[in-house]
């Protein structure tokens, strides 16, 4: 085995170091710095395996060979090694658990699921209890909720189903309900509450507030939109959620809440352009909205980002790989989803980015079933 023991590594004028290969041993008492630097400044060819620090998201990270990816010390990546044999969450990485709204035709029912951290097409996870569209979802690591939309009857709903996530099998009645029947509203959720905002009908600027453990129960007032809006994106971390965009007019508006809490909207900021059904997913820092409607039927690729624990206004990201309208969305703590859409007719392309860096989306797979106004959940999103 080789061993190399020194102080310090560098060059004469202390701008790098000497490539040192086959080593098996590195130890010592204080401590390793590894070259730094900026997201913007991240070197590409690099052999696989390479690793620095990025100053941006204080964050260790290591290039793969195609994308920088950050190290983690706990993740859901990582799996919980007391789950049964076969579930997403043993060691798998983070389940991303999609509805698939509407074909342009009829409403579907479907639900899929796919592991983010892979890439591939989505896999049959079961059945809502009744078809429809325009249902937004939240979630906790264990259990994903699907709330309101548009049955085939075209009668909105205030219907609230959930799943196991981990599991298959056809959802469940809630045996609760949202405060009002609605559509295209708007979602975000922590590890133990859902939102529910706006959408079309009346009462469209209500905040419904939904406990994701706990059957039952209706939904509670928690306050009110800065205006009546639908189509609006949305994302969270543990602390706060955003809602972004929407009609009832087209906006640019991005607005957020603290979900512990109860109370009304509060300015956050504005989008690049006015946009509706817009989707939106998030880490724990940074929140990705992609496409919409600049108004309708001008479909946007345009994908832009906010950091969440901060207010100002929507930066550029990069684009998707074709500009559409209400795909579902879903994150792991790396990844972005952007599943299906309206392009203005349906498709069934999935995209993802890496939520840390900026660039345009990459093909992951696709659906099985072609729709949009849908709505995508994981066991691992921003808000846990």
């Amino acid at each position: 085995m080789s061993e190399i023991r020194v102080n310090t590594l560098g060059n004469e004028s202390n701008t790098g170091g000497p490539v040192l290969s086959g080593i098996t041993t590195f130890s010592g008492q204080q401590y390793f710095i590894p070259p730094t630097g900026t997201t913007a400044q991240r070197p590409s060819g690099c052999p696989p395996g390479s690793i620095r620090f990025n100053t941006d998201s204080a964050h260790l990270e290591y290039w793969n060979g195609l994308v920088w990816l950050e190290f983690e010390a706990s993740s859901v990546e990582l799996g919980d090694h007391n789950a049964s044999a076969g579930e997403s969450r043993a060691g798998t990485g983070v389940r991303g658990v999609i509805t698939t709204g509407y074909n342009g035709s009829a409403r579907s029912d479907a639900i899929e699921y796919l592991t983010i951290s892979t890439l591939g097409n989505g896999v049959d996870f079961g059945n809502l209890t009744v078809a429809r569209s325009g249902n937004k979802g939240g979630s906790s690591r264990t259990r994903a909720i699907f709330m309101g939309g548009m049955n085939p009857s075209n009668d909105d709903v205030n219907t609230i189903d959930f799943v196991t996530i981990a599991s298959t099998g056809n959802a469940t009645d809630f045996n609760s309900d949202l405060l009002h029947t609605q559509r295209d509203g708007v979602s975000c959720s922590n590890q133990t509450r859902a939102l529910f905002a706006g959408g079309q009908g009346n009462n469209n600027d209500v905040i419904n507030a939904i406990n994701i453990a706990t059957t039952g129960i209706t939904a509670n007032d928690f306050g009110d939109l800065l205006s009546g809006l639908a189509g609006m994106a949305g994302c969270s971390n543990s602390v706060r959620g955003i809602f972004a965009g929407g009609t009832n007019p087209i906006s640019n508006v991005i607005q957020y809440v603290t979900i512990s809490t109860l109370g009304d909207g509060q300015d956050f900021g504005d989008l690049l352009s006015t946009q509706e059904a817009i989707s939106g997913a998030s880490n724990p820092i940074r929140g990705v909205l992609a496409g919409g409607s600049t108004p309708a039927p001008s479909n946007s690729n345009v994908i832009q980002f906010i950091s969440i624990t901060t207010t100002g206004n929507a930066q550029d990201f990069g684009d998707l790989t074709a500009a559409r309208q209400s795909t579902m969305a879903t994150a792991s703590p790396t990844r972005a989803i952007f599943a299906g859409g309206a392009t203005p007719s349906g498709t069934n392309v999935i995209d993802y980015v890496e939520i840390m860096t900026m660039g345009n989306a990459v093909d992951f797979g696709d659906t099985n079933v072609v729709g949009w106004t849908g709505d995508g959940v994981s066991n691992g999103h921003g808000g846990l």
